[in-house]
């Protein structure tokens, strides 16, 4: 089952991109025996869209047909890592071919996403921003594989 970070935005060199890259990589050699990944990344520049509507609009395009879509929203369910994993795995067994798991940009998700998402998870309570939850995503997607890997990664 292959995964996608759809979100607004680049995302340069710095810390983020690192951190980012080597979740993906991990999340990858980990994920392959599962039968999880490639974990991808689909960008949608803000220069031409503004917004959230224009950025939905843009996001969805990013969407392959049949993929299942996650929000990432602050009104979202908040799971523990051990949730999520299962949650996954029953996502890859039910036969799903991709999740895209959609980020917004500074002003958050357009309403009609909330509405057409399959699932919706939120990090905490707080507001995050999203460069950062993006991090944040590709390390729990990493968790989440270790964890039905049964690697010690996650300590409970």
């Amino acid at each position: 089952m292959k995964l996608r970070i759809c979100a607004v935005g680049r995302l340069r060199s710095g810390p983020e991109r690192t951190l980012i890259d080597d979740y993906t990589a991990r999340f990858d050699r980990t994920g392959r025996a599962l039968f999880l990944g490639p974990l991808e990344e689909a960008e949608v520049e803000t220069r031409k869209v503004s917004g959230p509507v224009p950025e939905a609009e843009a996001l969805l395009k990013s969407v392959p047909d049949g993929a299942l879509i996650v929000t990432l929203d602050e009104r979202g369910r908040e799971m523990t890592s051990p949730e999520f994993a299962d949650r996954l795995a029953a996502w890859r067994d039910e036969g799903r071919p991709e999740i895209c798991f959609l980020i917004g940009g500074a002003d958050g998700l357009d309403p009609s996403l909330r509405t057409r998402a399959d699932a919706s998870i939120r990090f905490g309570k707080m507001v995050w921003p999203h460069m950062l939850a993006r991090v944040m995503l590709a390390e729990q997607l990493y968790r989440a594989a270790s964890i039905l890997a049964g690697s010690p990664y996650h300590r409970a």
